[in-house]
């Protein structure tokens, strides 16, 4: 009987499916084209002030992004706290890292063609361990979007 409600759960509309099999997925030549992941998520996101340790974006909310409800996704949101809180730690001169936790304070919602700015600060780093935090803003009003705070880890130097 659970199993039941667990494969209806599961089941996918055929109109969901009918628009996952339109997607466009081409192979990535790493190095040269984006990858889906990048053309799909992380278009449109502008740098517009880097320095060590801080990162400032700009990010208007592409349709592709959003909810049924026409907000930006809780799962884009998250998306963008994992990749600009990842730049800021280049920006500090850090190498790849991979994310072990984030925690995220969804604050109010942001539409369709809201330009959001993304700030991302480096809260500091020991051993292979950093911290970075983000805050999500709408660019015209002020009011918050999101904050997240995420850590990552790597080791320093590479053994290879």
């Amino acid at each position: 009987m659970e199993m039941e409600k667990a494969r209806e759960a599961l089941m996918v509309e055929e109109e969901a499916s009918e628009l996952v099999s339109r997607l466009d997925v081409r192979p990535h030549r790493a190095g040269r084209d984006a990858s889906f992941y990048e053309g799909f998520a992380l278009r449109g996101i502008r740098v517009d002030h880097i320095q060590p340790g801080l990162l400032t974006c700009s990010f208007k909310v592409p349709p592709r992004l959003t909810d049924s409800s026409g907000n930006l996704s809780p799962g884009a949101i998250a998306n963008l706290v994992d990749e600009v809180g990842s730049a800021a730690l280049h920006a500090d001169g850090h190498h790849m890292k991979v994310s072990v936790d984030m925690s995220i304070s969804y604050m109010s919602t942001a539409k369709v063609e809201d330009e959001l700015e993304i700030i991302s600060r480096v809260l500091g780093h020991k051993g292979g361990y950093s911290g970075t935090y983000v805050l999500l803003s709408n660019k015209t009003t002020g009011q918050i979007v999101a904050e997240g705070r995420h850590s990552l880890f790597g080791k320093l130097k590479s053994k290879i």
